[in-house]
């Protein structure tokens, strides 16, 4: 995977300045192979469409995938004639190379691309920019899978899209519906930093963007749209799935890893991080729930199998031990990357020896229920020994998560309480805040062998500069309100 993104993080979302005379908002891209018949009426009835309803300066670009038909004779022939029309060659096919080229040059504060046939109703086009533009969302998608969505296609693509979206969900954890959907937008600040690390030039190209800026905690905003498939697509359907998967087994493995600097990507909480301090708040409780019952039931499933396989040779403690034991490693390797997000290699021995310490907690609650069952019954049937073991991994399991939480793998402080120096937290203070907390770290934070940092304090309040007071002249003491630089709210 690709790791060559520019160090730091994303600064807050602000809403868009009305760019200057002649630069574009919005760059939408027609990425194109061999569509000499549908190149011309697609973009003059796009640029129709956005000379009509757009209520910014736009500009469309052909991003021309190596045809070898008069396809950029005709992508020229409109860039000469149509204003905010221009054409780009590349020597080198794929959808995602030619995005990520264009997307990498423009100077247009917004990006967006969609498919030459117009399958999707342009009428969307303006509510899909509209959330970057005011800087509420980082990424948007048109999705054909919404209730509200309208779709005109044949059973068999139907079938094949949410097949994808369904193995998405199951492997990757993506929360969008439709990842294939051509007709995107994204910012140029966001685009930036995420483009290095999209890896994929060809299809797949959408469905890695996205899963990376989820998984960076970036916000994507999905607008319903209206779609007509278009039956003359010249899309290889068994390739293009068979590179999907290829894929998600990529993307996956990157993930599982820690092999992706996705904390690059961050974004300070709200507009104005001054005004957005949480106190008090546990950070993902929720989220850190769900992974971790779900890497749960998955170790206990792998811990019967063990369990019942090491049963077949020898004694009942024995093979609860075993099994135990083997299952414990995996699951601490699995809760610290997918549950509490520890990437890298970074302490991961230490966290293994806390994690057999806590192997050892459920191994004194299940060997004692063992020994218990012995007591009572001489010769107790397996499928009593399971319901014992079950019963016993799940008092076990609430004090794992307990611990875990609280002691293997502790808060590093919520936002803005403990940051490095260049963190958005750190860039927004202000100058009296920044010569109180000094230059660096704050004094609250400290430097861990892995890497990270840690807040020793139980809380850190934003020091907020005292704004300044003007002399009380003949028309008498000024409001504070016209000497705070953002006014009154």
């Amino acid at each position: 995977m690709r790791t060559d993104s520019s160090p730091g993080t994303l600064p807050a979302r602000e809403h868009l300045p009305a760019a200057g005379a002649g630069t574009p908002v919005l760059d939408v891209v027609i990425p194109v192979y061999n569509e000499e018949k549908d190149l011309q009426p697609c973009v003059r009835r796009l640029h129709e469409h956005l000379t009509r309803t757009f209520p910014y300066a736009f500009r469309i670009t052909i991003a021309d995938n190596a045809s070898t038909d008069s396809t950029p004779h005709v992508a020229g022939r409109l860039a000469q004639r149509m204003a905010g029309v221009r054409s780009v060659r590349l020597e080198q096919k794929g959808r995602g190379r030619a995005l990520r080229t264009v997307w990498s040059a423009s100077d247009a504060p917004v990006l967006a691309y969609m498919d030459v046939d117009l399958s999707t109703d342009l009428n969307a086009l303006l509510p899909l920019v509209a959330p970057l533009i005011s800087g509420h969302s980082d990424l948007a998608i048109g999705s054909r899978l919404s209730r509200s969505s309208r779709v005109v296609r044949g059973a068999k693509r139907e079938f094949i899209s949410r097949s994808y979206n369904l193995i998405l969900r199951g492997s990757l954890q993506a929360r969008f519906s439709d990842a294939q959907c051509g007709f995107k937008a994204i910012r140029r600040d966001v685009a930036q930093v995420l483009l290095p690390l999209v890896e994929d030039s060809g299809w797949f190209f959408d469905t890695e963007l996205l899963v990376l800026a989820e998984r960076a905690g970036l916000r994507i905003h999905e607008v319903p749209v209206d779609w007509v498939d278009d039956p003359d697509s010249t899309v290889h359907i068994v390739r293009t799935a068979t590179d999907d998967l290829k894929g998600v087994w990529r993307v996956g493995r990157a993930l599982a890893t820690g092999s992706l600097p996705l904390d690059r990507l961050a974004r300070p909480f709200g507009d104005d991080p001054r005004d957005r301090d949480i106190e008090d708040v546990p950070q993902g409780l929720a989220r850190q729930l769900v992974g971790f019952c779900v890497v749960g039931a998955l170790s206990t499933l792998f811990y019967l199998l063990l369990y019942s396989g090491f049963r077949t040779f020898t004694g009942s403690q024995t093979a609860n031990g075993l099994a135990l034991l083997v299952s414990a490693v995996a699951n601490t390797a699995a809760n610290r990357r997918l549950t509490f997000g520890v990437r890298g290699r970074g302490g991961a021995v230490r966290h293994q020896a806390q994690g057999l310490v806590v192997f050892g907690i459920g191994l004194a609650l299940t060997s004692g229920s063992l020994a218990a069952l012995n007591t009572a019954t001489a010769e107790p049937a397996h499928s009593t020994e399971l319901a014992v073991l079950i019963a016993a991994n799940l008092a076990a399991t609430v004090l794992r998560f307990l611990l875990f939480r609280a002691w293997v793998f502790p808060e590093r402080g919520h936002a803005g309480a403990c940051a490095p120096a260049g963190t958005p937290t750190e860039r927004h203070r202000t100058p009296d805040a920044r010569a109180a907390h000094g230059t660096g770290a704050s004094p609250a934070c400290a430097p861990v062998p892995d890497g990270s940092w840690r807040d020793t304090t139980v809380h850190l309040r934003p020091v907020r500069p005292a704004l300044p007071t003007r002399p009380a002249g003949p028309a008498g003491p000024s409001r504070s309100s016209d000497n705070d630089p953002r006014g009154s709210r």
